[in-house]
């Protein structure tokens, strides 16, 4: 069962030089940047740019104090880096850590492979193994949310030569994929099953305002919120992320070898996406005890309660034995 928490408010690395940009921008509605944020471009091994959306820590670093690891976010379909930018890399910048937030191949304002979709379980997994690799010095803390939290799932069973600290999976699609949830809304949740289905596979969030909102957010989200970034989702990914079909073909995800790595299974109560069994399912295949955070929706870094989980998640990040 995971633990639920309503919560009332808790109280030096070398980036390789990577291109910036300097060219039209890919999506129509561009992102703006927040003060001490920076945009580049990190070229993978395929020739292919990967946008990066960096923000250092702003705290003054004492050299015999401990070294904070720096954290790699990694998104899910219908976004790229610019959902983590909005809020969490402010607070965790704020709070000692470098952040590195990525948009996969084919979202945001990376390039996008030739094909009908972005990538594979394997080729996404492989593009941050090789982010990390070639620019960190540090090894990091990795933050994946819905079908990021998949490829990072993959990354920690099969990246055996890559160093990490820790993972903290963020209302993460299970080990064994989605099937399971469409399979238990359509017996439990029928109508539930029609929105889900209509909202993502249909893309009928990017047209209906209330359709986004039951989607990826809670109730109380302001609409013009809402609207800003159902219009950011529109153009944030020219392609499909995977190919679901094939992508089944790669699950479940492999049993990580053993290893010192940390992980922390984060949900929400409200979330339309990711249901409790599927949070718990990823639980107990990392054998720790989910955490489930009342009042927020699945998209909880941008949520109107987007600080419960990032202080849950800098608990954890304190707490890490490093």
């Amino acid at each position: 069962m995971a633990i639920v928490l309503s919560i009332q408010h808790l109280p030096k690395m070398t980036l390789n030089p990577i291109a910036v940009l300097n060219e039209p921008r890919k999506t129509r509605v561009p992102y703006e940047l927040k003060q001490g944020q920076s945009r580049v471009f990190h070229q993978l091994p395929s020739g292919l740019n990967m946008e990066v959306i960096v923000q250092k820590s702003v705290k003054e670093k004492n050299p015999e104090s401990r070294k904070d690891p720096p954290l790699v976010f990694v998104h899910g379909s219908y976004h790229s880096a610019w959902c983590w930018t909005e809020h969490w890399l402010p607070f965790f910048s704020n709070s000692g850590f470098d952040c590195f937030a990525l948009s996969l191949l084919g979202q945001g304002e990376s390039d996008t492979p030739s094909g009908t979709v972005a990538g594979s379980l394997q080729t996404h997994a492989g593009d941050v193994a090789d982010f990390i690799k070639r620019n960190l010095s540090l090894p990091p803390v990795l933050l994946g949310h819905s079908f990021g939290g998949l490829i990072i799932q993959y990354y920690l069973a099969n990246m055996r030569n890559e160093l990490h600290y820790g993972a903290a999976l963020i209302c993460s699609v299970p080990p064994s994929g989605n099937s399971g949830l469409v399979w238990r809304y359509l017996f439990s949740k029928p109508i539930a099953a029609f929105k889900v289905t209509r909202s993502l596979a249909a893309k009928a969030f990017q047209t209906s305002l209330s359709l986004c909102r039951e989607t990826f957010f809670s109730a109380t989200m302001e609409d013009n919120l809402v609207l800003r970034y159902q219009e950011l989702m529109k153009e944030s990914s020219r392609v499909p992320l995977f190919d679901l079909r094939k992508l089944n073909e790669s699950l479940p995800v492999p049993k990580m070898t053993a290893c010192s790595t940390e992980i922390l299974v984060l949900g929400a109560k409200d979330d339309f996406i990711v249901d409790a069994e599927g949070l718990n399912e990823t639980g107990r295949f990392y054998n720790v005890t989910p955490i489930c955070i009342e009042g927020v929706a699945h998209d909880m870094m941008l949520d109107c309660s987007w600080g419960e989980g990032a202080n849950v998640i800098l608990s954890w990040l304190n707490g890490l034995n490093r």
